[in-house]
């Protein structure tokens, strides 16, 4: 059975109480950001180590359990608050952001469609961030075409024997449960399932990681299930919902990069304003040359649209007016939103001309992760696509 693992943003924006709730809560993630972010980012992501700990104070804050209900451990609020944070972490840090996004959308699952007796036993772990997950849907032939996934999971007794390699995935190797999409069935969309796998499950095997253009802290590897067996009590859902929940997480995680897009794209563009007005050529500062100054008020303007596309799409989720408008709402913001990051991060490094081509300024490596944001969670063509056929 599905719960409602969303809810309703209205009482955060209308309750005087909720408001400032809702502020409080946002000075938290901005304190948090400030202090176990920003001082990290750039050793962490030159090391390629990933920040495992700051995770866990994240989780204990609450920052993992935002969109999930209070009664097992989540923070209760709706996505547009969620939207919020993640923009004001991914400003200081894009990889936490991105785990923090991950790790939300490993529990979804489970939320919305596991038993009762499952979501007793293990949301609350998870919601904490005491268990890391990640999430197995994409193959080297099923991205985001995931009827064409063909990893297997034949009943055997009381397990499901699982065997196929999953490709992509986030937090391998550091994840404590794996959500493992898989077919039970017959062919196409009917045929696939999920099930919650340990990380230490018989036959999961984590491969080389990737070595990857940016968001180099985040680990991205291959998982091979060879004979990987799984107790039939984690399997999520009746067989076959597994389509179901992952165009569900799709909605989601859409949302969430957008998120992270604006706030990479808001960190470039203060960066380059600050950049301009202290750096002075013919004798005065970079910021009263109109080439320079319109440059940085297109950026102002785009990185405020993306922001309120952002935001719509999430009150849509919030209301849920309904699947289809989800789906095309979140595509919308996640197309507009990372392709603003890409731009204005490019910009931001022809604003600091050579500096901003060495990586004694930050902007080379924004660049280079707003290029990850226009590929992850089905690629901006697929956004295209999918809102085109919404219409």
């Amino acid at each position: 059975m599905e719960i409602d693992v969303m809810n309703d943003a209205t009482s955060d924006a209308l309750s005087p109480e909720r408001a400032e709730e809702v502020r409080g809560l946002l000075a938290l993630a901005e304190d948090l950001a400030d202090k176990e972010l920003a001082p990290r980012a750039d050793d962490f992501e030159e090391r390629a180590e990933f920040p495992r700990e700051v995770l866990r104070i994240l989780g204990r804050a609450g920052i993992l359990s935002l969109p999930y209900p209070v009664e097992y451990g989540g923070g209760g609020r709706g996505y547009e608050v969620y939207v919020r944070v993640l923009e004001i972490l991914a400003k200081r840090w894009l990889c936490v952001a991105q785990s923090v996004n991950i790790h939300v959308l490993s529990c979804y699952g489970l939320a919305a469609y596991g038993s009762e007796e499952q979501r007793a036993q293990l949301l609350p772990e998870m919601l904490s961030g005491d268990l890391l997950g990640a999430n197995c849907i994409s193959e080297a032939e099923a991205g985001s075409d995931i009827a064409a996934i063909s990893a297997t999971a034949t009943r055997d007794g009381d397990d499901y024997v699982v065997n196929g390699t999953k490709a992509w995935i986030s937090h391998a190797g550091q994840a404590n449960y794996y959500n493992l999409f898989c077919r039970t069935g017959g062919s196409g969309v009917r045929g696939l399932s999920l099930l919650l796998a340990d990380a230490d499950a018989p036959g999961l095997q984590v491969q080389r990681l990737e070595r990857k253009m940016g968001v180099r802290s985040s680990p991205t590897a291959a998982v091979v299930l060879d004979g990987t067996r799984v107790s039939a009590e984690r399997l999520i859902g009746r067989p076959g919902k597994g389509f179901l929940i992952a165009t569900g997480l799709f909605d989601r995680g859409r949302l969430g990069i957008a998120a992270c897009a604006v706030g990479l794209a808001d960190a470039a563009f203060d960066y380059a304003v600050r950049y301009a007005k202290s750096r002075k050529q013919f004798g005065q500062p970079l910021t009263e040359f109109q080439g320079v100054s319109f440059m940085l008020a297109d950026i102002s303007t785009q990185i405020s649209a993306a922001r309120a596309l952002v935001r719509e799409a999430a009150r849509v989720m919030d209301t849920g007016l309904g699947a289809s408008v989800v789906t095309a709402s979140a595509a919308r913001a996640k197309l507009f939103a990372t392709d603003t990051a890409m731009r204005v991060t490019t910009d931001a490094v022809q604003i600091l001309g050579a500096y901003g081509y060495v990586q004694d300024h930050p902007v080379e490596r924004w660049m280079r992760e707003a290029k990850l944001l226009q590929i992850i969670e089905g690629t901006n063509q697929i956004q295209r696509l999918v809102i085109g056929r919404s219409l």
